[in-house]
């Protein structure tokens, strides 16, 4: 079976667009899933990676109240503004004890 080069290039575009398609629906419940109030959630990996900090630490962080968190279905979340906070209140603890 042989295709000429222009079948196949109109081949290829719309396989394209179906990409771009797909992939801004999938942007789309992405962002919806990762919002709550309007408000960006993070997940473990998202907060170990800002902070830098092991997940005994940040396991420990929630325990001790020190850093808000919600479940949802099973899985742990934090709004970026509690995080945010989280730093800011870290940093001017630091910066108090000195």
């Amino acid at each position: 079976m042989n295709i000429d080069r222009t079948e196949f290039l109109a081949w290829m575009q719309k396989i394209m667009e179906r990409f771009d398609i797909v992939m801004e629906l999938v942007g789309n419940k992405k962002q919806l899933s990762t919002a709550i109030d309007g408000e960006e959630l993070l997940d473990n990996q998202d907060v170990l990676q800002i902070l830098k900090i092991s997940s005994r630490s940040l396991q420990r962080y929630r325990s001790s109240g020190r850093l808000p968190y919600y479940t949802i279905s099973g899985k742990l979340y934090y709004k970026l503004s509690d995080v945010e906070q989280f730093i800011r209140e870290s940093f001017n603890n630091k910066w108090q004890k000195q």
